[in-house]
């Protein structure tokens, strides 16, 4: 196992007023979203699913001699506030703030599709799909703040029916049902960015070129 070092912070903004912005989008296996990432101040970082719950926060720990980073995030020694018994039942006892992130939720008053998950982390407005615009992807996101997440239709080849299609400007394709069947499903390109994979026909797996972690539109986009 390789060895790691202290925790490697991670800027992806340098002023402060950039805190608490996207900064990345987590793939698992090439495929489906694992989720998404909010940077803060001090190198922290919040992890959310993609239905709006917080997963994980802390800090970025790389090895000592590659670009390999630890899954897992290490923890924030920092202040971490909850939500009290006083608070709204939809949120009480979630996680309030982190650090200097504030982190509030959708109320019990709110469409049932958004009762429980993230309104904000910071300044960022997230919202979320309804029955009344997509029935498949009711609950999950819709904007992180100004950002539109589309996915493509139920209709569309099986290999990438329902799959997020892209982020604000930034397109996501992927192989095909008709591709190599070690590849199909898996990213093919994000932005004007290529993901080669090693096919069938190769004897290995996992990504022929390119890199794990690419910085496409000011987000790091990660394929694990």
């Amino acid at each position: 196992m390789r060895k790691l070092i202290t925790p490697f912070i991670f800027f992806l903004h340098v002023s402060s007023s950039h805190a608490q912005e996207l900064g990345q989008v987590t793939f698992a296996g090439g495929t489906n979203i694992s989720y998404f990432s909010f940077v803060a101040d001090q190198g922290l970082f919040i992890r959310i699913s993609e239905d709006g719950k917080v997963l994980e926060w802390g800090i970025e720990v790389r090895a000592l001699r590659s670009d390999y980073y630890a899954p897992k995030l290490q923890p924030y020694l920092g202040r971490v506030d909850y939500y009290g018994p006083e608070s709204d039942s939809a949120f009480r006892g979630k996680v309030k703030s982190i650090g200097t992130s504030v982190i509030t939720y959708y109320s019990h008053y709110d469409m049932d599709t958004k009762v429980g998950k993230i309104r904000s982390i910071g300044t960022v407005i997230l919202d979320y799909y309804t029955n009344y615009e997509n029935k498949v992807h009711k609950g999950k996101l819709r904007f992180i703040g100004n950002l539109l997440l589309e996915h493509y239709s139920s209709f569309e080849n099986e290999a990438y029916k329902d799959k997020l299609k892209s982020i604000g400007n930034t397109p996501i394709t992927y192989y095909s049902s008709f591709d190599d069947k070690l590849i199909k499903g898996k990213i093919k390109s994000i932005g004007s960015v290529p993901y080669n994979w090693y096919t069938s026909f190769e004897f290995r797996s996992g990504l022929k070129s390119g890199l794990y972690r690419r910085n496409i539109g000011g987000i790091t986009y990660i394929v694990q």
